[in-house]
């Protein structure tokens, strides 16, 4: 094991935890990265000032840098929370470019922002990755495809064609910072654990969770995980994750 990502949800609803969290993988375990994936909302510059030195990348997600195309994405209750989403992405990004920690913008591609130009801002942002972060709405069953008795929220209506998400690539393409992930990259490249670690198998449409690797260990886990080490490495799943040496004593 060399890297280790934490996603949501929000992971910074338990700031100590995850920051205790990365301690750990740092200073035990030794891994090479650690990064996690928020919204912005509720990240302090207390926490990183404490946790900052354990964190390699900082991903920050944004769909849109229109207030109101964020709203009909769904973000307005963090934008009543804390204010303005897209001002808070800017701040967080530089807070983590003060602290010498790489940050990553995260975007979906969805029918509320295909149009938009996002040139000005990425390049104000300067991410080192944008993605792993441009994908479109993927749907899977039991998340958001809108059976109520199964599905967490319904997607269906945010949903892009491949004609949509390659003209949103076509209006970006100047960012070298941008790493695009469709759909079929995206489904059988990831390795997700879920709370009770056990991998979640996406090959059928549905996060299908298997053995948990606390009772059966890491092999016999990893085969029911569906993993597609080729995927990974095609999209681009191996890439300089670790903070530079110089930024490590800010």
């Amino acid at each position: 094991m060399q890297k280790l990502n934490i996603s949501g949800g929000e992971p910074f609803l338990k700031p100590t935890f995850i920051g205790e969290l990365f301690r750990f993988c740092k200073e035990e375990l030794q891994l090479d990265s650690c990064s996690v994936v928020n919204n912005g909302s509720k990240v302090t510059e207390k926490w990183l000032d404490t946790y900052g030195k354990y964190l390699d990348v900082m991903a920050i997600s944004c769909d849109s840098f229109d207030p109101e195309t964020n709203v009909r994405i769904g973000r307005k209750d963090q934008v009543k929370a804390k204010g303005d989403h897209i001002s808070r992405v800017f701040q967080v990004a530089e807070w983590c470019r003060q602290r010498g920690i790489k940050v990553k913008i995260n975007s979906v591609i969805n029918i509320h922002n295909h149009e938009e130009d996002m040139n000005e801002q990425i390049e104000a942002i300067a991410p080192f990755r944008w993605k792993e972060s441009v994908f479109q709405v993927l749907l899977l069953d039991g998340e958001n495809t809108g059976d109520t008795s199964k599905s967490l929220r319904d997607a269906r209506d945010l949903t892009i064609t491949n004609e949509q998400f390659k003209a949103f690539l076509e209006r970006h393409k100047r960012q070298k910072c941008l790493v695009p992930e469709d759909n079929d990259a995206m489904k059988d490249s990831y390795l997700n654990l879920d709370e009770k670690m056990r991998f979640l198998n996406c090959e059928t449409g549905a996060k299908i969770p298997g053995r948990s690797l606390l009772e059966v260990g890491v092999q016999a886990a990893l085969q029911d995980a569906g993993w597609d080490e080729k995927a990974f490495i095609e999209r681009g799943g191996v890439f300089d994750w670790s903070r530079s040496p110089e930024d490590m004593d800010w």
